[in-house]
């Protein structure tokens, strides 16, 4: 347990906790280690490596054997990166050609021979029959034989480890950070909050936990030791049921709920009878998920326990026994009748829910009273939302300005995307512009002074991270819609798997696009060779992990767009497997070395989405001849198997389009929005830091910032968002 609670704060803070041992001389272990961590694109800080070089030899090798463990499984070069073409990149043959040969092969095998002749007479020929397609022919250790070695260039990534303090310490900041998160988290971010929530369940705690996720899980650590749970709606007790039955405190899954203890049912009935008694319009919090409130009063028997009758409402409602008209249908009564002034009204006593709700009230209104009086609501109000939703609300109204003839994407919670023609007659422009300038000004009231300010350009481009789970799980991963530079001469994806019960083919492939969408061509098990690029052959089953790549040189591409996509031919999703990871690696012209070298893998993100196509991120050329990537954790649906790059172009075409032509908001907004008269900024050129503190923002922290410094980067991008 020790081991993975420092992974934790490694993965989130890239620090290592402040490393324990006896005195000694350490120095040339420590050296050491800084060498292994430089093979795989990381260093320590000099302050770290001043501190192990002051430990035993013992104590420096124990830090080292961990933390090079943890970085190796950030980057996926905990596992074995085989290739079907041995010397891949090089020596790709010809898609009919390779087939041509397997089946030569298999004609010379007595054991497959007369399948193959049989389906030859039939004209159809399953490539999966031949006994030399889509397994590996050789070993890792071959492989690695018949590679180069890598050629170190300047551009290659490094990674800097500080030094933290100690684990208690950094730990109880990694759980206030996370449980008192304004925005909701990804998965595998709750899965971290619910183990630290369980080591830190009675030492400090959030002045807030804004997210209704996060609370869940901290009131089933709470509950686990008894304190006192932290319940305001009948919701948080659902979330809490969900939680102690290991379901989805989002509600988006069903919940199959446990048989509890009564300990438990009786904590679950106090809080729900609480909740009721301090307020009964909560009641009708229920409708919103009836059956999950049905289930649940199944399993907590609220008849035995006539004491908390407010408790035993709640299910009554749920059974339709007890009416609770819902606020929802209120308003829709209201909006149905025309009545956009009384719908605002009512709405000003939810004023998140007024702000959702403000597009369909604008469309709706009569005339520009109408509209004046819901913009006045939106202003009047708008101290009171939450800040995400304000500057969720302010990027709609952004993309509000576009024809109506344009694309409208949709995405879920779990990456599930899908794309619809925006039909939506329009804002009025002076309506949205006076909107947009209202929540600006909201938003610039709740930034704070940054004092000096420390700038690394490359994170302007960086799209607000308003939900966690707008960003997949990794390394270098950046929130959806954000951009980013790519600097290398060769861009080579990498995908790896490995399958949990059932044989699992996963195809990488990647389809580009001219600058209308139209498709140019594509790479993938069909077609090994395109646009001067390779792919490294089909492998069809992955007991055993299998790993599969596409090599593209940047300057010889015609097309606009590159789209790498990952497609389910056949076998587990992507949340079945064992393991599912994507990546891409950048490297010089004249770098060789193995197909995976972790020091040249700018990102690598997890699998974990519910569709069967996955679509990482886009790579676009700009009008400076400049490529950049711009960041999509898109799943479409696909079809059950057989999902083909060929097949899904006109869909993947669709989102791609739909995304890159968003306008999201982006840490440059918000940093224009924070900076005062009196703000000095600085923009960090890689190098020098200042002596004294600074406000700095950032996709790495630099060495020898002031340790007084407030310090911004992808790992805490959330704390900018204002509660």
């Amino acid at each position: 347990m020790a081991h993975r609670l420092e992974s934790l704060v490694i993965r989130h803070t890239h620090r290592i906790s402040s490393p324990q041992g006896s005195a000694g001389e350490g120095a040339t272990v420590a050296r050491q280690f800084d060498a292994a961590l430089a093979s795989v694109g990381f260093k320590l800080s000099a302050e770290l490596l001043e501190r192990l070089s002051g430990l035993s030899e013992d104590a420096v090798a124990y830090t080292a054997q961990r933390t090079l463990r943890v970085v190796s499984e950030m980057l996926g070069d905990h596992v074995r990166h085989n290739t079907y073409f041995i010397d891949f990149p090089a020596n790709v043959p010809d898609t009919e050609e390779f087939w041509m040969r397997c089946v030569t092969q298999a004609l010379g095998d007595a054991a497959s021979r007369e399948n193959v002749l049989t389906q030859l007479k039939h004209g159809v020929l399953d490539l999966l029959s031949l006994p030399t397609y889509g397994r590996y022919q050789h070993t890792y250790e071959e492989m690695l034989a018949a590679q180069g070695e890598l050629i170190a260039s300047a551009g290659d990534r490094v990674t800097v480890l500080h030094l933290g303090r100690d684990l208690d310490d950094e730990l109880t900041d990694l759980y206030l950070a996370l449980a008192g998160s304004t925005t909701p988290l990804g998965e595998d971010h709750l899965r971290d909050l619910k183990t630290l929530a369980a080591h830190r369940a009675l030492g400090p705690q959030p002045e807030t936990i804004p997210v209704r996720e996060n609370r869940a899980l901290v009131n089933e650590a709470r509950l686990g030791v008894g304190a006192g749970l932290l319940l305001d709606t009948v919701t948080d007790v659902l979330r809490l049921a969900c939680a102690l039955s290991g379901g989805d405190v989002t509600l988006q899954e069903p919940t199959r709920f446990r048989a509890l203890s009564r300990p438990v049912r009786r904590g679950l009935l106090a809080g729900l009878d609480a909740v009721v008694a301090a307020n009964p319009a909560k009641l009708a919090d229920v409708h919103a998920h009836r059956e999950a409130f049905k289930r649940l009063g199944e399993r907590l028997h609220p008849h035995e326990y006539p004491r908390w009758p407010h408790a035993a409402d709640v299910f009554a409602v749920a059974r339709g026994e007890k009416e609770a008209r819902s606020f929802d249908s209120r308003v829709g009564k209201l909006l149905d009748a025309s009545d956009v002034i009384g719908a605002v009204t009512l709405l000003k006593s939810a004023p998140g829910k007024l702000f959702r709700t403000l597009d369909l009230l604008l469309r709706t209104a009569a005339d520009q009273e109408e509209r004046d009086a819901v913009t006045a609501a939106a202003v009047e109000v708008a101290p009171e939302v939450s800040g995400r939703v304000v500057l969720s609300v302010r990027e709609h109204f952004h993309n509000r300005e576009r024809e109506s003839d344009e694309l409208r994407i949709f995405v879920n919670r779990r990456g599930r995307a899908w794309v619809t023609p925006d039909t939506r007659s329009p804002v009025p422009a002076a309506d949205r512009d006076r909107l947009i300038a209202a929540l600006d000004a909201e938003t610039r009231r709740r930034l704070p002074a940054p004092g000096r300010l420390l700038l690394d350009p490359e994170v302007l481009e960086v799209a607000l991270p308003l939900s966690g789970r707008a960003t997949a799980s990794g390394f270098g991963v950046l929130p959806r819609g954000s951009v980013s530079e790519v600097d290398g001469e060769l861009l080579r994806f990498f995908v790896y798997w490995k399958e949990t019960a059932t044989r699992t083919d996963y195809d990488l492939s990647a389809l580009l696009l001219n600058s209308d969408y139209s498709t140019d061509s594509w790479l993938s098990y069909t077609v090994l060779e395109a646009a001067g690029g390779e792919h490294s052959g089909d492998v069809t089953e992955a007991p055993d992990g299998a790993s599969e790549f596409i090599n593209l040189p940047l300057d010889q591409l015609r097309a606009t767009f590159v789209v790498p996509q990952v497609n389910i031919f056949t076998g587990e999703g992507f949340e079945e497997t064992e393991e599912s990871f994507f990546g891409f690696m950048l490297r010089d012209a004249e770098q060789k070395g193995r197909p995976f070298e972790p020091r040249t893998v700018r990102m690598k993100s997890e699998l974990r989405g519910v569709g069967r196509v996955a679509l990482p991120l886009v790579f676009q050329r700009g009008e400076d001849g400049r490529w950049r990537a711009k960041w999509l954790h898109l799943y479409l649906k696909g079809i059950s198997e057989a999902n083909r790059v060929e097949e899904n172009q006109v869909s993947v075409s669709k989102a791609v389009r739909a995304l890159v032509e968003r306008r999201q908001l982006t840490l440059g907004y918000l940093i224009d929005l924070m900076s005062r008269d009196t703000t000095v900024t600085d923009l960090w050129d890689g190098e020098r830091v200042p002596g004294e503190p600074v406000t700095y923002i950032g996709l790495e922290r630099p060495e020898g910032l002031h340790p007084d410094s407030r310090v911004i980067t992808l790992e805490n991008l959330s704390d900018l968002i204002p509660a």
